[in-house]
């Protein structure tokens, strides 16, 4: 594939009046030049600078110059062709006489064009603004007269009719008598129908300034129905500016900041989620001091555009994401790390901190700040989002900063701390009013999806310039493909910044340099690898031990093993050094085994008539599975049906659907459900997204169970038992 930023040609001419004037002059003594020396006749100098003039001429009309203009400017051209045809028939051209003539009138003909453009852009402005006077003046008029026939105001002044960009609306400052300083109720409804406002057209009635003002803002255009393509302009811009995602309905800019506030954004599947995080990455990775690390275990889906140009096609030399987690061991390891560099940032840079006198890091190409971009929220298990939530609430004086995003706006997707923290709020198309009254406390209440009902569209919130969060505002979200990315890329993947060293000096640090060769080879598993990822999976892979129970990685203990290094086996009866007194698999598998060893001491039990021995697991409906025998007696507090469903699941990679693992247990699902439900909620737990989890050949999304969840499960049995 050819590289996306090859030269190509300009054919544009991008001049000056004055460069202009001179290249013209420049010319003509070229062509006296060498015409003397060729024999060139008089008669061609006149014959070229006469055409030249009609072609001026031939233009200033077209665009309706001053008749003076016009004739300053042919006149320019002829003064060219007359002292080039002098010089040519009396071969003068290389004389001290003939170059100063040359000198003098390129002198004035470059301050002649000069002077007339800036006159003629003067008049053109002067134009404009009368034409926008006469136009305010007019609408003016129509309001004062409207108001008083609508609503029989008297008393009433239009102070001022201002037009928004993009021609799509205006807004009407209206100064009310004090016996009215309101319009009645109906006044939306009444004003839309006297202007005969199109589908998409609005008007929104807001106090002003002072007190009796009132600012009526109509809409004519309806600029969320339109698509918006992702702009072309990705000069280099700072995290401290704000993050543009698109036009509100007056087509200003729907943006909001980063620095100091995390982004919290939800919209159903089809709703342009996608896409609007797609833009945010396209805007934070214009920045060039903040470094954007992803967070999506259901594939990477976020990441695999951006990571494009770098990994399969080469025309970049590094990855535009800085780093990507897109399995559940990669974000432990992902926010370890992040929690790690918070803690480590906030003592080393003080010094930095007091010269600047912010309680805050100054962010900077060296210093830059981190942005976590997270979705599929739900997805994630109990323990990560915990560490999602240290990072929420901790990492603002260290600029690490989240853009969480979510299907669905309810309080099992999005934890207290992401709401209470994300003061930046999106939310885009939805089906249910209480979804964005979840997501808007304030003003929710008052939205109607129906304002954001075009895909790609939704509600935005965030602090203003003043730090003063804005009611929720229906927006339109620029759209961005594919094609775009990578024709963008190599322009962005210049202005990337890298992590200080100092957020990578801490235990879990050491597992950073290695992480693309632990994730290329998952998410690109058919695809041949382009040379520019060599420097990045070259290293000596390091992967850190996982603890055995929670089956998560220990990354700020033990010692980390890489991938030409067996690693050691789960099964063994020697308890690691590392996790004293960890509920580990040799605790468990000793729990286990305690019944056996009971019952080889003790006389052995008369079988039963149905043929079942006092350790036969019994799986009735209805009925909470557990070992024969007396509770009191038995030494093993851990359900053998939580056991063999963990140990399965851990086998499948620490994930797995209910039919699937009922098939390995060889129970019925329904069965499997019912008693493993019964177990979980024995000790208090619960699964995450509603017990759906994403498993299998098809990634498909069903109900399952963790690894996480029923390790979660086993330690509090363990725990319930000791105590």
């Amino acid at each position: 594939m050819a590289s996306s930023n090859a030269l190509v040609l300009d054919w544009s001419w991008g001049t000056t009046p004055a460069t202009a004037a001179a290249l013209v002059a420049g010319g003509a003594y070229s062509t006296a030049a060498v015409g003397a020396a060729t024999g060139l006749p008089a008669s061609y100098a006149l014959l070229v600078g006469a055409a030249g003039a009609v072609a001026q001429a031939g233009a200033d009309l077209y665009q309706r110059r001053p008749t003076g203009h016009v004739a300053a400017r042919c006149a320019g051209w002829l003064a060219a062709g007359g002292w080039t045809a002098v010089a040519l028939a009396e071969h003068t051209v290389l004389t001290w006489a003939a170059t100063g003539w040359w000198a003098a009138g390129t002198a004035v003909g470059m301050t002649l064009a000069r002077g007339l453009v800036r006159a003629e852009e003067t008049a053109r402005t002067e134009r404009a603004s009368r034409r926008l006077q006469r136009w305010a003046n007019g609408q003016a008029k129509d309001w004062h007269e409207r108001l008083h026939r609508l609503f029989r105001l008297d008393g009433h002044e239009i102070e001022g009719v201002k037009p928004w960009a993009g021609d799509v609306g205006y807004t009407v400052r209206v100064l009310m008598p004090s016996d009215t300083p309101e319009l009645p109720a109906d006044a939306i409804r009444k004003l839309a129908v006297d202007l005969k406002l199109p589908k998409g057209g609005s008007i929104q009635i807001l106090d002003g300034e002072v007190y009796g003002q009132l600012l009526i803002r109509v809409t004519a255009k309806d600029v969320l129905a339109e698509t918006i393509d992702f702009p072309e302009d990705v000069t280099e811009t700072s995290i401290y500016q704000r993050i543009q995602l698109g036009l509100l309905p007056d087509a200003e800019p729907a943006d909001f900041p980063l620095t100091d506030v995390c982004a919290l954004e939800i919209g159903q599947t089809g709703s342009g989620k996608s896409n609007t995080i797609n833009v945010t990455n396209g805007q934070l990775l214009r920045t060039v001091d903040a470094v954007v690390w992803h967070l999506d275990v259901t594939g990477a889906g976020i990441s695999l555009p951006w990571l494009r140009s770098w990994a399969i096609d080469g025309t970049v030399d590094r990855p535009l994401i800085d780093w990507t987690a897109d399995t559940i061991e990669e974000a432990h390891i992902m926010l370890d790390v992040a929690i790690a560099a918070i803690n480590t940032r906030k003592a080393a840079y003080q010094d930095l901190m007091h010269d600047a006198d912010d309680d805050k890091i100054p962010v900077s190409p060296q210093v830059p700040a981190l942005i976590i971009v997270v979705d599929e929220i739900a997805e994630l298990p109990y323990e990560l989002l915990t560490k999602l939530d240290t990072v929420v609430d901790t990492g603002r004086a260290a600029r690490v900063r989240t853009v969480i995003s979510g299907l669905r706006a309810t309080q099992d997707v999005i934890t207290a701390a992401m709401k209470k923290q994300s003061r930046v709020r999106i939310g885009m198309r939805v089906s249910d009013p209480e979804e964005l009254n979840h997501l808007f406390p304030t003003g929710g209440t008052r939205l109607n999806p129906k304002a954001a009902a075009h895909k790609g569209s939704g509600f935005l919130s965030a602090p203003d310039e003043d730090d003063v969060d804005s009611e929720p505002t229906p927006f339109k979200c620029f759209r961005i493909k594919p094609k775009v990315i990578n024709t963008i890329a190599p322009k962005l993947a210049t202005r990337r910044p890298t992590l200080d060293a100092i957020s990578l000096d801490t235990a879990p640090g050491r597992y950073y340099a290695s992480r693309w060769g632990r994730i290329l080879p998952r998410l690109y598993k058919d695809k041949k690898l382009s040379a520019a990822t060599l420097p990045y999976t070259e290293l000596e892979i390091l992967r850190p031990p996982l603890d055995e129970a929670k089956g998560i990685p220990v990354t700020d203990k033990g010692r980390p093993t890489s991938s030409g290094t067996p690693q050691p086996s789960r099964a063994s009866g020697a308890a690691s050094p590392d996790r004293p007194g960890r509920f580990g698999s040799e605790a468990l598998a000793s729990l286990l085994k305690a019944p056996a060893a009971t019952t080889t001491e003790a006389a052995p039990a008369p079988a039963r008539e149905d043929g079942e021995g006092p350790e036969v697991i019994r799986a009735e409906f209805g009925r909470v599975l557990e070992q024969a025998g007396n509770l009191t007696e038995r030494p093993n507090p851990i359900p053998r049906l939580l056991a063999d469903a963990h140990q399965h699941v851990v086998a499948a990679g620490g994930r797995m659907h209910t039919a699937d693992l009922a098939a390995r247990l060889d129970m019925d699902s329904l069965v499997l459900g019912t008693e493993l439900g019964k177990l979980l909620r024995a000790v208090g737990i619960e699964r995450p997204g509603k017990g759906t989890v994403r498993a299998g050949a098809d990634n498909e999304s069903k109900p399952g169970y963790q690894q996480e969840t029923l390790a979660a499960a086993l330690r509090a049995y363990a725990d319930r038992h000791a105590a």
